[in-house]
């Protein structure tokens, strides 16, 4: 009776595995976080060798975002058609060939193709449509709490890279830096190649959480390009796509497009030297893992559209007061301003992806894939409009009001949606 009684157990408190392919997934998005935590460290240093412009290399941030968010919705139509595993492994590797080749770049066309199209079509590939993928495959129950700690993968990569990469740009170079990205990215891959798995039942198993005998979706056998198209146009005709658009592309650009690409050069501006600002912007990633697994905790448990409202109105409050903290050394106001902003950062995602499953069902990753694209086509427009407002008016204060007032506006569009039904 006892072997038996502690079989029983053992099969009792053995974790799904679904628990494990979503590890591997963190570790892949993690390993892709570097490259995209380089540019505000690079900035200055490629300005003092090759004397290119804040505008210009603005310029290849934006294409790398534009490409980062373009290229989501063919990924996911891609990962439902020849698997997760494929993608995601070949992604890497594109992320680890651009960052690589940038120690040879002698013209700043180099840098917009390397930095800018290469890499934004490898980190675009395995970007959060990715995590989009995992949870709806793999998970039933906890898909919001998954979700929002996948989407801290990327957080974490940027807490563990940015002070490295910014340290090793001040002392070794940035080329130092550039390899450093393109091996953690080198490194990932065949973890994800040997590890991760496409579908349950690759596996002989169900989603967490799924009744048992439940059917799931068969792979696509459709061409991805076309699916990828198809859907756009089926949801384009949908009020609440645009709002979710409207209010992600706003997302974009009050994030990555500005504060994770210049606040580190705006903060220097103030005399703050770079080491210590991009160790804000890594305090910034410790909070947002706390504030996206939370935001995914909660979005299993209220209406998506109320949580963006307050993240959305919260975050345009905090930019407006922004352009009065910077100073010479980081302030406790300054601080409580990178506590409370990284709570926000992407906490968005969480409750926008439920709403993409929960309007647009099985299409909903390929959905949520056209929305991120407007997420970083805002990001590129205000990455490269922060570096153009720097180089003409001297100060970046123009980008932070704007954007904050932008922020504003998707609190009301995210409002928006619970009145528009899917017409």
């Amino acid at each position: 009776m006892v072997p038996m009684t502690l079989s029983a157990t053992r099969r009792r408190v053995r974790l799904h595995r679904a628990w494990f392919v979503a590890a591997v997934a963190f570790v892949a998005i993690l390993g892709a976080a570097g490259f995209r935590a380089t540019p505000g460290v690079l900035i200055n240093p490629l300005h003092a060798e090759f004397g290119w412009s804040t505008g210009t290399i603005s310029l290849a941030v934006s294409i790398n975002l534009v490409l980062y968010g373009l290229t989501a919705p063919f990924a996911a139509a891609l990962m439902d058609r020849f698997g997760m595993r494929r993608v995601v492994t070949l992604a890497l590797l594109l992320v680890a060939a651009g960052s690589g080749l940038t120690v040879l770049m002698t013209a700043s066309w180099h840098l917009l193709l390397l930095w800018g199209v290469l890499v934004g079509l490898g980190t675009g590939s395995m970007a959060l449509v990715f995590v989009a993928t995992v949870t709806d495959r793999w998970f039933v129950r906890h898909r919001g709490l998954v979700t929002g700690v996948l989407t801290a993968a990327g957080a974490t990569g940027q807490l563990i890279f940015l002070p490295v990469l910014a340290w090793l740009a001040e002392g070794p170079g940035w080329r130092v830096a550039s390899l450093t990205v393109a091996a953690a990215a080198l490194a990932v891959a065949p973890f994800v190649w040997w590890l991760l798995r496409d579908r349950p039942e690759d596996v002989g198993t169900t989603a967490l959480g799924a009744e048992p005998g439940a059917s799931r979706p068969e792979p696509s056998t459709a061409n991805a390009a076309v699916r990828a198209v198809t859907v756009l146009r089926s949801a384009a005709r949908t009020r609440p796509f645009w709002y979710l658009v409207g209010g992600f592309a706003i997302c974009g650009a009050s994030t990555n497009g500005l504060v994770g690409t210049h606040f580190i050069p705006a903060a220097h501006d103030h005399g703050m030297a770079e080491p210590m600002a991009a160790g804000l912007l890594a305090i910034i990633g410790i909070f947002d893992i706390a504030g996206t697994i939370a935001s995914g905790w909660l979005s299993d448990r209220i209406d998506p559209r109320v949580l963006l409202a307050v993240y959305y109105g919260l975050r345009g409050v905090s930019l407006m007061i922004l352009p009065s903290l910077f100073a010479a050394t980081a302030e406790p106001s300054m601080l409580i301003f990178i506590v409370f902003y990284g709570l926000d950062w992407v906490a968005t995602v969480p409750p926008t992806v439920a709403l993409c499953r929960r309007i647009y069902g099985a299409d909903g990753a390929v959905v949520f894939g056209w929305v991120f694209g407007s997420h970083q086509v805002g990001a590129a427009i205000a990455a490269f409009g922060a570096g153009l407002t720097r180089d003409h008016l001297g100060a970046y204060d123009l980008a932070w009001y704007g954007s904050g007032l932008l922020c504003l506006l998707a609190t009301g569009m995210s409002l928006a949606i619970r009145h528009a039904g899917r017409r």
